[in-house]
This record gives structure tokens, sequence and C-alpha cells, in this order.
């Protein structure tokens, strides 16, 4: 699902809504979960799941198409841990 999608479907199942109301909603919620997440802090939508950060150190590594090693900055990367109902519900038709 695209972020337009997600739009539309927030249109579509509250049509008092409107449109451009519906994006900045998504895009507020968005902008909040990227501004916890680059000052270091956790977001945490219960039953849903939790989105952190991750340090990753330099290191190493290799080019895949010249085989040549090269040097890999240490870098910050977006880390989410699905929530205990998300696996629950992602797995009750394997169930059936």
């Amino acid at each position: 699902m695209t972020k337009s999608e997600l739009v539309a479907r927030i249109v579509a199942l509250n049509p008092h809504l409107l449109t451009s109301d519906a994006e900045r909603l998504v895009n507020t919620v968005f902008n909040e979960i990227a501004t916890a997440l680059q000052e270091g802090g956790r977001v945490e939508l219960r039953g849903f799941g939790a989105f952190s950060v991750r340090h990753r150190d330099a290191r190493i590594g290799r080019n895949p198409r010249t085989g040549k090693t090269v040097s890999v900055e240490p870098k910050t990367i977006p880390f989410f841990k699905a929530g205990k109902r998300l696996k629950a519900r992602l797995n009750e038709s394997k169930k059936a």
C-alpha cells in the first residue's frame, strides 16, 4: 500500500474527512515518527509495533561487482519490531 492508497482508504472509511485533511493527518503521523527517531527516541504503537533506531559500526565491505574492498561508514538505521497482536493477526489465516 502506498501513502496515497492509505489516504484514499482513510477517506473511504471516514466520508466526513476531506482528502486534504486525511493527507495532512498521514503526513503529520509519519513526520512525528521520523522526528522522534531522528532525536534518538522510540515510538511504540501498542498492538502494532515499535519503531527504534539501531547503530551500525564502520566496517570493511566488498564491492560485489569488482570484489574490491571498500570502507563503509558508521550509520544509524530505522528498525521496526512487530507487536504481538500484529503478529497474531498475520498468522490467523494460516491456522484455518
